[in-house]
């Protein structure tokens, strides 16, 4: 199982990333989490425009979410070899709503769902995307907001997409080999509970779940990444680091 960064900024991109979103591969199928402010065109840098498989959206934020509308176009105008059969999306409830809102004029009320197959997320659930086997929790947001786990060939990683402290991301890391968390607060400077994590609060996490590795993401531009990662290390002794746009992660065993 193969995960690339594709982009790692909070809120909006930043001067060196899109937003989040994060390919994972394993067994030729392409498992995109999140599609945030400008992560189709880096997206484009790793794989063709028409080699995904599946995509996971973990909440509908923009910055987890927007490029779907730039990514409809691509797939409903596609001339050149005919419109693409449609592809699983997995998101909360009100997804094609909320992209067809965000695209403002698609050709009718049910465009988006003749290039995208809506799977709507509930807490809990286990199920099967391609060759992964994924679970996925409802996290502490203010919108409706999930974690996922995936899992292959007896290995795993868990994204916690934007969450404040919660045991539910707790239980989806627990024992997880590589965990990315977001960090976007910086501790003792904002604590907004259900909002978002600080590197400490990740770091902790981490610990208590007993991950393998901890890779801190969705760090806002106005935030300082290393110092979250040194907040995160006071906590947290096992392996940990900065994501970064094009890093390119193993999870596999030996």
């Amino acid at each position: 199982m193969k995960l690339t960064v594709v982009g790692c900024s909070g809120s909006f991109p930043s001067a060196d990333s899109a937003c989040s979103s994060y390919l994972v591969e394993a067994d030729g199928f392409r498992l995109l989490l999140d599609m945030g402010n400008g992560a189709l065109g880096e997206l484009q840098r790793h794989i063709g425009l028409y080699d995904l498989d599946a995509i996971f959206l973990s909440h509908l934020h923009a910055d987890h979410c927007i490029d779907m509308c730039g990514y409809f176009v691509a797939r409903y105008y596609r001339h050149d070899g005919g419109r693409c059969d449609a592809l699983p999306v997995y998101a909360p409830e009100g997804a094609e709503q909320r992209l067809t809102t965000a695209y403002a004029d698609t050709p009718s009320a049910t465009s988006m769902s003749e290039v995208f197959d809506f799977h709507t997320l509930k807490s809990g659930g286990n199920f099967e995307i391609g060759p992964f086997t994924v679970r996925t929790e409802k996290v502490c947001h203010p919108v409706e907001a999930y974690g996922i786990r995936v899992e292959h060939g007896g290995r795993s990683l868990t994204y916690s997409g934007d969450t404040g402290v919660c045991d539910a991301l707790h239980d989806l890391a627990d024992g997880t080999d590589l965990f990315l968390c977001e960090a976007s607060f910086t501790h003792g400077k904002e604590d907004v509970p259900d909002l978002h994590l600080n590197g400490r609060e990740a770091g902790a996490h981490a610990t208590r779940a007993g991950v393998g590795r901890l890779v801190l993401t969705h760090i806002p531009p106005w935030t300082d990444g290393e110092r979250n990662l040194r907040d995160a290390r006071e906590v947290y002794t096992g392996p940990s680091e900065l994501a970064r746009p094009g890093a390119v992660y193993e999870v596999k065993n030996g």
